[in-house]
């Protein structure tokens, strides 16, 4: 029997650099996919529906949720939209052996947290507040008083890396990405050998 992979539960402020960070995290570790998650907010321009989120209405999200195949999902306060993780795309990768990627807010990470106690969570952290702000300044997307909505809730977010069992700062996103990936490995192991020390595993 194929042995389940991990879980990782990624989280951090918007705009630290989750995406890119995930991006090469994929690259240099074939085994790692990411579970795409669903949102009912609107695509940005270099988003790609299916690859970053699989974006739906209101609708739909209610549906999924009714019929159970979010894992977790959560209202954002900021923007009142909605996000979800697909309970489906996350057991089918990891039954396949494969280690799983999912990029939840800091609302959603809690729901996953009591339900998948066995995730490994990641808190990704910029350098400081003010790099994080000028890097959303630098995305154009959003007015004045839109940032100040956003450094509130990047403020709260961050105090909650504490909770995570892991903290990474993205400073270089290859290097942020490289130290995740040794985290990903040290859990393989561990695993591993918690495994061969069970009960009747010989």
């Amino acid at each position: 029997m194929t042995p389940a992979g991990l879980l990782l539960v990624i989280s951090g402020p918007g705009g630290v650099g989750k995406d890119t960070v995930i991006d090469r995290l994929l690259e240099l570790d074939p085994n790692i996919r990411f579970a795409v998650s669903f949102t009912t907010r609107p695509k940005r321009d270099y988003e790609i529906d299916g690859v970053h989120y699989s974006f739906v209405s209101k609708p739909k999200f209610e549906e999924l949720i009714g019929r159970g195949e979010l894992l977790e999902w959560t209202k954002l306060e900021a923007n009142g939209y909605l996000y979800g993780s697909s309970r489906s795309r996350v057991e089918k990768l990891q039954r396949s052996g494969k280690d799983v990627v999912l990029k939840i807010e800091v609302h959603g990470a809690e729901a996953i947290r009591q339900q998948r106690p066995d995730g490994i969570f990641i808190f990704l952290q910029p350098p400081s507040m003010e790099e994080l702000m000028r890097r959303r300044h630098e995305r154009g997307s959003e007015d004045e008083e839109e940032m100040k909505r956003r450094q509130k809730l990047a403020a709260w977010e961050m105090s909650h890396a504490q909770y995570y069992d892991y903290v990474v700062v993205n400073e270089n996103a290859d290097v942020a990405a490289r130290d995740i990936l040794e985290i990903v490995k040290a859990e393989r192991a561990r695993r591993k050998a918690a495994t061969a020390e069970a009960p009747g595993a010989n």
